[in-house]
């Protein structure tokens, strides 16, 4: 008489991979920063130095928030329009335009 029958078999590494995410999700929100509020200064400082970088295409160091992390790249602003809260800047080490909102913005200084 077969007593395992129907009884799943054991797998000790089965659950590993969903462990390891759920643990890799705990130490990123551990890492998570508030996104920093600017003053009406520091907004007003941070669209001129991009309409400056946009004119003279000079290098930018660009700050901004995004998934509870200050992230900077650096780089050259192709398009602003701050109407719309958006502008296009293109990162220097893949050439990639990315498409961004003014309000994710943290920071932009020259290079």
């Amino acid at each position: 008489m077969n007593h395992d029958r129907g009884m799943k078999k054991w797998r000790p590494f089965a659950s590993m991979p969903e462990q390891y995410t759920g643990l890799q999700e705990v130490i990123n929100k551990q890492a998570e920063v508030p996104q920093p509020l600017l003053t009406e200064e520091q907004m007003e400082q941070i669209n001129f130095t991009l309409i400056e970088a946009l004119h003279t295409n000079k290098q930018i160091y660009l700050t901004y928030y995004k998934n509870g992390q200050r992230i900077t790249e650096t780089g050259f602003i192709q398009f602003v329009d701050s109407l719309g809260n958006l502008f296009i800047f293109i990162d220097e080490v893949f050439e990639l335009k990315n498409k961004m909102r003014l309000s994710e913005l943290i920071d932009v200084r020259f290079t």
